[in-house]
Formats: structure tokens, sequence, C-alpha cells
């Protein structure tokens, strides 16, 4: 034991050689991220999505600023079902509302690309994205690029005969951002300097596995709410009367087109998260060390708050703060869960 700490305490850090502004952008830039997905979870909930029906990457930036501008705005989302079907009623002030949310939304997204791609390029002139950090920035990249793309089919899914987007698109719209903010966590996490652990493989394993749960889970959380599945079988732990609604799993399409099916697997997985993080707790307290232990104690918290807000967002018929708290906590779940599975690496001297 003596020797094992001895070990721990002769073993340099890992050298790191990007400079601190670089940690911070990426983390800066994986806020922002957050933030978007905030303001894209609002969208959906208070049905605005569909609110702005032309793509205008650029020029979409500025608002109707005149009463004419706001009535061909107006007009213009007059014409798609969802006018007709659910808000034939609607005024120019109520459709003020759900513009402002999604101009929002579209916005935040600019702006993200901004503070991505303007202090990326000085980095990458200054040589400062090379090696493993250049090649996890360019999923990054990749992944940012990839995100208005599939948004912009999202919202089109949703113009022409639904009066909602596709929940499918919905999903990966979702889980791309996801994707892209765990890609920054990763790649920040990675410029912290870290000792050498005894960590066995193990944890290393079973962090990559947590965070693939996590991810999973986020999409599954968007087909529930592209579904409004949340707003059935409002009962916890049994769904109605049952553990598995009768009517699930109905065909292959289920876990896509079923309320039941989906709200049932969003369940599953949830508690499949909180017993795989509470596992992984007490193996750490077993045979890892402190810092590992107290890092996989942390998510255990978060993954159980999680649930509990899940349920809660459930037995209270999805009220908006509740789901946002909800969405909000899942993300901080991934960051946290990127954030173990980088720092368990280096740990291991992996890099």
């Amino acid at each position: 034991m003596a020797s094992i700490n001895l070990l721990r305490a002769s073993a340099p850090p890992l050298h790191i050689t990007a400079r601190p502004g670089v940690r911070i952008w990426l983390f800066a830039v994986a806020a922002l991220i957050f933030a978007m997905v905030l303001i894209g979870g609002a969208t959906r909930l208070t049905e605005s999505g569909l609110s702005i029906t032309q793509w205008k990457p650029v020029t979409g930036v500025v608002p109707p600023l005149s009463g004419a501008d706001w009535q061909a705005a107006f007009d213009r989302y007059k014409q798609i079902p969802q006018f007709a079907r659910l808000n034939p009623d609607m005024t120019l002030d109520g459709f003020k509302t759900i513009f402002w949310w999604e101009w929002s939304h579209r916005l935040m997204a600019r702006i993200v690309g901004a503070a991505f791609i303007l202090p990326g390029l000085w980095f990458w002139i200054r040589g400062e994205l090379k090696d493993a950090l250049g090649r996890q920035v360019a999923v990054a990249t990749g992944l940012l690029a990839l995100e208005p793309i599939v948004g912009w089919w999202m919202v089109s899914s949703g113009l022409s005969e639904r009066t909602e987007v596709a929940q499918e698109r919905l999903a990966l719209h979702l889980m791309i951002a996801a994707a892209t903010f765990g890609a920054l966590i990763y790649a920040g996490a990675g410029l912290s300097e870290r000792a050498r652990a005894t960590v066995p493989r193990g944890f290393v394993a079973s962090a990559a596995v947590f965070v693939l749960l996590v991810w999973l889970q986020l999409g599954l959380g968007a087909l529930v709410a592209g579904l409004r599945a949340g707003l059935i079988y409002d009962t916890w732990p049994l769904m109605g009367s049952r553990f598995l609604p009768a009517e699930a799993f109905g065909s292959l399409r289920s876990p896509f087109d079923d309320r039941a099916t989906a709200q049932f697997d969003h369940r599953t997985i949830a508690y499949s998260l909180v017993a795989f993080a509470l596992f992984q707790t007490l193996a750490a307290l077993r045979s890892a060390p402190p810092a590992l232990a107290q890092r996989t104690a942390l998510i255990a918290g978060v993954a159980a708050l999680q649930a509990a807000l899940g349920v809660a967002t459930l037995i209270l018929s999805v009220p908006i703060p509740v789901a946002l708290a909800h969405q909000a906590t899942a993300l901080i779940l991934l960051g946290l869960a990127l954030w173990h599975w980088r720092v368990t690496l280096m740990e291991r001297g992996e890099r």
C-alpha cells in the first residue's frame, strides 16, 4: 500500500500543450449549447417551433420590424396545418409570442456558431489545435455544422401535412446538439493536468457505457416530447394499473410512433441509469481511488435527481418549469459523465 501511495505522489502530471484559453473557449461554447438546448426545449413545450416557416441563415437574424412585416410573417404561418387545425383563433399578438421563442432559439444557434468558429480559427492558425485535441475539435465542428441542417429538416416536416415536427427528427436534432455539447466537454476535460492513478480498466469501460446510455436517454426523452407522451399515464410507478401497458409494442415502429411505448422505454432506461450509477459507485468505493469514487457518487446523485424530476414532470402533467429542469439536469448528467470518462482515461495515462 505504501508503494502505491509513493507512486501516486511521485507520478508527474500529464503534459498539457494547449493554452488555458483553449479550455475556456471549449467550455464556454458548451455552456452556450446548454442554453440553446434549453431554449429549444421551451420552444417545443410552447408549440412555437413552426412559427417561422422560412430558413434564412443570414438575413433571418433580423426579426420583423414593422407592422407589415409582422403581418406577412403571420400570413405565412396561417398557410401551414398547425394554424388551421390547432390555432385558428390565434391573434397577431399570440403569434408574436410563439415567434419570439423560435427566433430566440435560432439566434442562439447563430451565437453558438460565431463563438465556436471565430476563436477556433484563431487557435487553429496559432497551431494550438493539434493531434488528439485537433481531432476532437474536428468532430465537434462536423456535428455543429450538421445541427442547423437537421434543424431545418425537422421544421420542414411540420409545414405541409403535420401539425408538429416529426418526432424522430426532433430526437435526432437534440441528440446531435447533445453530442456536440459532449464533444466539447470531453475535449476541454482533456486539457487539465491529472496525475497517474491505479484505476482498473473496467471503470473506463463502465464510464463509456454510462455516457452512451445517457445520450440515448436524451433521444428517448425527445421522442416522448415529440409524441406528447408525457401527457398520458401520469401515474407512477405503474403506468395506469400495469407496469407495461397492453397497447405498447404493437408494431415494429412502436418505439417511434406509439406514445405508450415511448413513455415505457423512457422510464425503463431511467431506472437502468440510476441502477447503473449506483452500482458504479459501490464498485468504486470498494476498489478505486477516492477521487474516482467521489466522481461516481456525484454522478449517482445527479442521476437520482434526474429520475425524480422526470417523475415530477409526469405526475404534474408536464409543467414547463419542471420539464425544463428535467432537460437541464439531463444535460448536466451527460456533461458529468463525459468529464468522468475523460478524467478516468487520463488517470490511466491514456490521452
